[in-house]
């Protein structure tokens, strides 16, 4: 007769369902979590119109959000675009470092008025600045101004909403 007694573990091994679901939800926390490149939310946008026309922006409100733009983006949808908010008012200018798609920059002054709109190519470190002291700047696709017929004096409604 063999009285082996059956040993219980209260710790179950590291193979049981529910010890693999909880190491699969703390991995998915930590890379969540872990410090990568700073990338705007594609998903969190906000309304602007300007002449008739719809579009989403993500913001660009931060020195971090504003530094990053729209880098390494492969695409972006036809009516979206970033918004840059800046702090203070000023001469400021965009370049295309590690930007992958072409874009054009409106600058804009404190009411949402377009001073002058300018064509980037992709991956260059041409600088391309406001013309006058700009509060916003708006990268849409390449040509999306053109198209429209959207041009400096015309003015971007829906500000009043944006973070600051």
């Amino acid at each position: 007769m063999n009285l082996s007694l059956k040993r219980q573990d209260s710790n179950p091994p590291l193979t049981s369902p529910p010890r693999r679901a909880l190491i699969g939800l703390g991995l998915a926390a930590a890379l969540l979590l872990a410090p990568g490149p700073a990338v705007a939310d594609p998903l969190l946008t906000f309304p602007l119109r300007i002449k008739g026309h719809s579009l989403r922006v993500e913001l660009a409100n931060t020195e971090e959000t504003r530094r990053t733009g729209l880098m390494h983006r492969r695409s972006m949808g036809e009516n979206q675009g970033m918004l840059f908010v800046y702090e203070q008012p000023g001469l400021h200018a965009m370049w295309m470092k590690n930007t992958l798609i072409p874009l054009s920059v409106a600058f804009l002054d404190g009411d949402g008025r377009i001073i002058n709109i300018e064509d980037m190519e992709p991956q260059t470190l041409d600088a391309h600045g406001a013309a006058a002291e700009a509060s916003y700047s708006l990268e849409m696709n390449r040509g999306w101004f053109a198209k429209r017929g959207i041009r400096p004096g015309d003015r971007l409604e829906g500000l009043k909403s944006i973070p600051k």
